[in-house]
């Protein structure tokens, strides 16, 4: 992960995923779910946010409403920890939580801040680095 400190902007470049799903018949769909948890975790950490006033919601499309672009998706490992003689437990969207808690840490690590609102914006990692 990389905080630039003049712009505020955070950008996640790598996740790792240890993942304990019990006994795993698909694989490739549990790797599948994790890493498009992450992804949808990170944009709704860094940048997805619904703006409104005391009358009304200001966000009214998407062009108001910004996401995670393919250009900024991390680079993504998962580790699965097949436990054969263990129930089936699925994954579900297991990696949203754990993701923007990452994140969150990784922030503090990098700048000894610790952000508590969602979205992680530039505006707010600025403001936290002031």
């Amino acid at each position: 992960m990389t905080v630039d400190r003049k712009s505020g902007r955070v950008r996640v470049t790598r996740a790792l995923a240890a993942v304990d799903a019990g006994q795993i018949v698909n694989p490739d769909g549990v790797v599948n779910q994790i890493e498009g948890g992450i992804i949808q975790s990170s944009s709704w950490t860094l940048k997805e946010e619904v703006k409104f006033d005391a009358t009304r919601v200001n966000t009214r499309s998407w062009a108001d409403y910004p996401i995670m672009r393919f250009d900024e998706v991390p680079q993504i490992e998962v580790l699965l920890l097949n436990q054969p003689d263990a129930p089936f437990l699925g994954v579900g969207e297991g990696a949203q939580g754990p993701a923007a808690a990452a994140i969150a840490n990784a922030i503090a690590h990098a700048t000894g801040k610790r952000l508590r609102a969602l979205p992680f914006t530039p505006a707010k990692v600025k403001s936290a680095l002031a």
